[in-house]
């Protein structure tokens, strides 16, 4: 709330708007009462002079602030504390030369009063004091019975539960010649927001092109609405309903977008229209000459329209509906797009439309047609459209969380967008990455010889990640042509003896050597492929188990566990398995004679132990002999076994067979030291103990 001398603003304030609470901004000066529509950004007013009564009355929940004008109109907002009472009460004494007085209201909940008529509301009186008040614009239809009258109301699209109608049942009268029913009614329809058409039309346009609602209407202009006539529907848009009037150049320069923004919206069944777009070509011109005098225009329409009308007939139609419904009509800017005009070709929701930026917001047309306030704007975002980078998304999230996406717009329309975006202080959520220049431009020239820049910086990446492979895999022990290497075995199906394959490399008209020569052309891109440190990782294979190796002893917490497992079981039917652990656990912490059963796993301890020299006595060498020859397999060998010996024999390698064929294990000093686990490291210190005692 912004609290001055003169002026009172609350931003969080409401008003009853079709029997919905609809969130404003209210301000009130010593030039009147102004309220805008949060939602919908609609500026209502009314002047100082023209306030009659101002009431502070008790709502649901909180306080609220009657005000009634002198033409009979009533606004009732909400949102009020009711530590504010003393200060608005001051503020309209002093401003206004009003006083605000507590409105009371009947709580009765009788169903049977009096009905008075005060402007252009109503009030139903329990006891004197008012039981609730209708403002008589919220009704859209009166009917009548023999006692009874109905009234139909107005529904508000946006409210989870709208009063439909209302009947009152009203007693015959004792005086002669008067019928209240047909009195009441008479009164309702006085001040109802009810559509008639009474007297001639203003202005008539046949045959105008509708986009939305689709089709060709005839439009009927009239003092208090405008009727759109149609083969198949027809259309009633009060005057006080139109919102915003939009005059936008089509893209091809020969047509006009005329766009007209309506709160609450026109309704066909379930269907809602709350724009009405038509489409007028450039090259149409009328001439129109409007049923009023001077006087009358002067009058009512404050110099707002002329007599005569001429010119193109999208100007003549938005002149006319400016000075009826007192709105300004919206045009592009200063924003020029990539073609000349002020649209940009684009796409929403799988539709092909135009984007307008406007002064104050942005709008598309026109299936369905958006519109997008700058105040209501959050942040925008620039992405790239789908695998191609000739189109870009452009992205608009507004205060609600949702987010509108205007989809294949052109990259030379990304330049201007993006000057527009940052010259109206809109924040860019991608502000880092999208700034022109430099790896970060993703819409840079497309005749770059790289179509797709993005493309082309993952296999700048990529590259890079290639020549650091190709430094990193170099190995000086790598030599697949050498004889008795397992990879030129593999590499190469006539490997032999080094002489003979220089022999046959040496005749002239060998298979073998013209073999050999193609080989060693391709050797390069192979050895590459099959460096031992890009081998696969191969699972270790799992040691198989021994029946005659004793097992293990129990720990006393077992022993005891397995002598009262029964127990706890007992005790606690139905137990799980994960419970008996838990209450065992328990049991065994409380338990304060261990002895016994510490003692028996001493006992089963030394037996294993006992157990365990004999079976390294009887068959454990075999096993560990057999174990270690397994180990000797080529495929376990390491980079290490390709080197050269360093014994000076000049045997260079040693080849698969001679490792298979080596049974003795004294001869394993060419063999390198396989890392021993710690298991087998304490196998072989019981090994050697059990031999020394021996």
């Amino acid at each position: 709330m912004k609290d001055e001398t003169s002026v009172l603003e609350y931003s969080d304030a409401t008003i009853e708007s079709r029997g919905a609470l609809v969130p404003v901004r209210l301000k009130l000066s010593d030039q009147g009462v102004t309220f805008r529509n949060v939602k919908t950004g609609k500026v209502e007013s009314f002047a100082a002079a023209d306030i009659e009564v101002v009431n502070w009355q008790r709502l649901a929940g909180g306080y609220g602030l009657r005000i009634f004008t002198e033409n009979g109109n009533l606004y009732r907002f909400g949102g009020f504390k009711e530590s504010e009472q003393s200060k608005l009460e001051k503020f309209v004494k002093t401003t206004y030369g009003k006083v605000m007085t507590d409105k009371e209201f009947s709580v009765k909940g009788w169903n049977f009063g009096a009905a008075k008529f005060e402007g252009a509301s109503l009030s139903f009186d329990v006891s004197s004091v008012p039981a609730f008040e209708i403002p008589l614009n919220h009704v859209s239809g009166c009917t009548t019975g023999k006692n009874e009258v109905t009234l139909e109301f107005h529904q508000h699209d946006d409210a989870s539960i709208n009063l439909v109608e209302m009947r009152f049942h009203i007693p015959s009268s004792e005086l002669a010649g008067e019928d209240p029913v047909e009195s009441f009614q008479q009164r309702v329809m006085a001040k109802a927001s009810v559509i008639t058409a009474t007297g001639d039309a203003l202005a008539i346009f046949r045959e105008v092109q509708c986009l939305t609602p689709r089709g060709r209407y005839d439009i009927k202009v009239y003092p208090s609405f405008i009727q759109l006539h149609g083969k198949t529907f027809d259309f009633k848009i009060p005057i006080q309903t139109v919102l915003r009037l939009f005059l936008l150049p089509h893209m091809d320069q020969r047509q006009h977008f005329f766009v007209v923004s309506l709160d609450p919206p026109i309704k066909q069944g379930q269907t809602r229209y709350p724009y009405l777009i038509l489409l007028f070509a450039n090259d149409d011109d009328d001439q129109i000459e409007l049923p009023l005098t001077e006087e009358e225009l002067q009058e009512k329409y404050e110099g707002r329209l002329e007599k005569e009308i001429s010119g193109p007939q999208f100007e003549i139609i938005s002149k006319i509906f400016k000075g009826m419904c007192n709105r300004k009509i919206v045009t592009p800017g200063n924003f020029m797009g990539h073609s000349g005009t002020p649209a940009i070709s684009c796409s929403y929701k799988a539709a092909a439309g135009y984007l307008y930026p406007l002064e104050r917001g942005l709008i598309y047309v026109h299936k369905p047609p958006v519109h997008l306030r700058s105040d209501e704007i959050t942040s925008v975002n620039f992405a790239r459209s789908g695998s191609t980078t000739r189109s870009f998304d452009f992205e608009v999230e507004i205060k609600n969380g949702v987010v509108h996406t205007f989809s294949s717009i052109e990259k030379g329309e990304y330049n201007r967008l993006f000057d527009y975006v940052n010259q109206k202080k809109l924040r860019i959520k991608n502000r880092g990455k999208m700034e022109m220049g430099g790896k970060n431009d993703d819409f840079d020239d497309s005749d770059a010889d790289e179509p797709d820049p993005y493309m082309r910086r993952v296999r700048e990446e990529a590259q890079e990640r290639d020549d650091g492979d190709e430094e990193s895999s170099d190995d000086e022990d790598f030599a697949p042509g050498e004889e008795g290497s397992d990879v030129a075995e593999e590499y190469d199906s006539y490997a032999g003896d080094s002489s003979d394959s220089d022999e046959s490399d040496a005749g002239s008209g060998s298979d073998a050597g013209d073999r050999r020569k193609k080989k060693e052309k391709k050797e390069p891109k192979k050895a590459k492929s099959k460096t031992v440190s890009e081998k696969p990782r191969k699972r270790r294979q799992k040691k198989e188990k021994d029946e005659n190796k004793p097992k293990r002893p129990q720990s006393a917490y077992f022993l005891w566990l397995n002598e009262h497992r029964d127990q706890i079981k007992e005790e606690n039917p139905g137990i799980t398995i994960t419970e008996i652990s838990k209450v065992a656990g328990k049991k065994w912490k409380e338990l304060d004679d261990k002895k016994e059963w510490e003692e028996k796993a001493a006992e089963a301890k030394a037996e294993y132990e006992k157990a365990m020299k004999e079976y390294k006595v009887s068959s454990g060498g075999g096993a560990s002999s057999a174990a270690k020859a397994k180990s000797k397999s080529p495929k376990k060998q390491p980079k290490e076994s390709l080197s050269p010996r360093k014994d000076g024999s000049g045997k260079g390698f040693k080849s698969k067979e001679y490792i298979e064929d080596s049974g003795d294990d004294s001869s394993s000093d060419d063999q390198p030291l396989k890392k021993k686990s710690k298991k087998e490291e304490s196998e072989e210190e019981d090994e050697e103990s059990g031999s020394g005692s021996e």
